[in-house]
């Protein structure tokens, strides 16, 4: 599994920036094979994005259905590319990639991540060794990742929590219906890298 060496990171690979140029349906498929990155203390963590869920407002499984608005959900009406991140179970944190247009409620949520660099780190966060098992869910890649409450509505450019961008051929996409929730199960919106 190859490192992006930290030192050449930035100057070889550019931040994806292009959020609101995509729909959130594709923005889920774009967000596949990019890198996602944080900073704390000067460490490094980041894994390959490899599994995303699509959550629109339409949708009966998103936070935001008919465009409600809480105190929980107000980063999803924020312009794209910045932070959703929220508690689920009073003791897991899901990140996800805001997305569509500013003032509807729309967001990815990141589901699983390859992890890159920073593992050892990631492995004390998580209290395993196993690296297929430190990012294998949303809980964990934000626990291992070192995301909690305090990147909420943080922007994804930023220099402590990005996407580094990737190209990935769209035939390595697969297309399934979301796991994990109990409305709008029918709905293909989950995607992964094959």
């Amino acid at each position: 599994m190859g490192l992006i060496h930290p030192s050449m990171k930035l100057s070889k690979v550019s931040k994806f920036d292009r959020f609101n140029e995509y729909e959130t349906l594709t923005l889920a498929q774009e967000l596949l094979g990019k890198v996602l990155v944080t900073v704390q203390a000067g460490s490094i963590t980041s894994g390959i994005i490899i599994e995303t869920e699509a959550y629109l407002h339409n949708d009966p499984a998103c936070h935001a259905y008919m465009n409600k608005k809480t105190k929980r959900n107000l980063a999803m009406f924020m312009p794209a590319g910045v932070s959703y991140v929220y508690l689920i179970y009073g003791m897991h944190y899901c990140f996800n990639v805001v997305s569509g247009q500013e003032g509807v409620g729309e967001a990815v949520l990141i589901r699983a991540l390859k992890p890159l660099e920073g593992i050892e780190i990631m492995q004390e966060r998580r209290n395993l060794t196993d690296i297929s098992q430190l990012c294998n869910g949303p809980g964990k890649l934000c626990q291992a990742m070192g995301i909690d409450i305090s990147c909420n509505m943080r922007s994804l450019l930023s220099d402590n929590l990005y996407i580094l961008d990737r190209v990935v051929k769209k035939k390595d996409i697969v297309c399934t219906p979301r796991i994990g929730i109990s409305k709008g199960m029918d709905l293909l919106y989950r995607f992964l890298l094959r």
